[in-house]
């Protein structure tokens, strides 16, 4: 004799309304992706660029037929063909690999720089435009000093002591980045401090580690996410210029400024492809942040959505 179980009449019915729910998601996610690429065209090539970049750098080894420093007999500065696809160097070297790995610099450079310096932005602006008074005075005065020098002698200074390196660059860039978006928090956290719902927080008697987490923090998160996608595009820039000064990621990495320095300037009228290629890198790399960053904005502040 068989036993049959039934299952409650609401467990019947909780499975179709969860895929339903899970089709209706993807539905508005294609939906809100599409409206994405109609309003912001510019935003959507940015974002296809910067998805790009980061698969090439996630699958470096996948993408590059060579290794970056691997010789390559009797393809001495070789123009681009089917069998090299942005040709040679002087070093028989394949540009088209040289220039995916590059890619994994850049975007590790950009990526730590940027984490490291939203985290000391985040902390620096929202404490200093929550708690105000003598603190953000004292606060404020050290960032208009810090600011007051050029930002590449501040760089270039910390990088003769500290010497090249990747971690000298991300700390250097960092520190940078950081006294700026500070600013630019800041501002917003004052904004959010003065809403109703932050007073009615502290009348019920919250604390102020409950009151920048559970209502400053999420207000201020647009402008860190924007600042953050904006802030990529400025440090793959400061972090090729370093390397094009000498200051960067030191050989046998594969940076794209060095690129441009190194043989790419000696070589650029027998083999214009060495320096043509490290600049294209660079250039689109920060006109894709950039614009994904212009988007977002657009996007994410409610006074710019232009809304009815």
């Amino acid at each position: 004799m068989s036993i049959q179980i039934e299952a409650p009449h609401g467990v019947s019915r909780a499975k179709p309304a969860i895929e339903r729910a899970r089709s209706s998601a993807g539905a508005q996610a294609l939906l809100a992706s599409a409206r994405f690429v109609r309003r912001k065209p510019l935003g959507a090539l940015g974002a296809v660029i910067v998805v790009a970049l980061l698969v090439m750098a996630v699958f470096a080894e996948r993408l590059a037929p060579y290794d970056y420093d691997e010789t390559i007999r009797g393809a001495r500065m070789k123009p681009p063909s089917a069998a090299h696809w942005l040709g040679t160097d002087n070093l028989s070297r394949d540009m088209w690999s040289r220039i995916v790995y590059g890619a994994r610099v850049s975007v590790t450079v950009g990526v730590a720089t940027v984490g490291l310096a939203v985290l000391l932005a985040t902390a620096v602006g929202v404490s200093s435009g929550y708690f105000g008074g003598a603190y953000d005075l004292v606060v404020q005065r050290v960032v208009d000093a810090w600011l007051s020098f050029p930002y590449l002698v501040i760089v270039l200074s910390v990088m003769a002591v500290l010497g090249p390196g990747l971690l000298n660059v991300v700390l250097s860039l960092a520190v940078i980045i950081a006294a700026v978006n500070s600013r630019v928090i800041r501002g917003a956290t004052i904004g959010v401090t003065q809403t109703t719902y932050v007073e009615a927080a502290r009348a019920l008697g919250c604390g102020h580690g409950r009151i920048i987490l559970r209502h400053i923090l999420p207000n201020v998160a647009a402008t860190v996410i924007i600042l953050a996608t904006i802030g990529l595009g400025t440090a793959i820039l400061a972090e090729s210029a370093l390397s094009f000064l000498g200051f960067g990621v030191p050989p046998p990495y594969p940076a794209w400024g060095a690129m441009l320095s190194g043989s790419g300037r000696t070589y650029m009228f027998r083999a214009p492809w060495m320096a043509i290629w490290p600049g294209v890198a660079i250039s689109l790399a920060v006109f894709g942040f950039n614009m994904l960053g212009d988007a977002l904005r657009d996007v994410l502040d409610p006074r710019l959505r232009g809304a009815r």
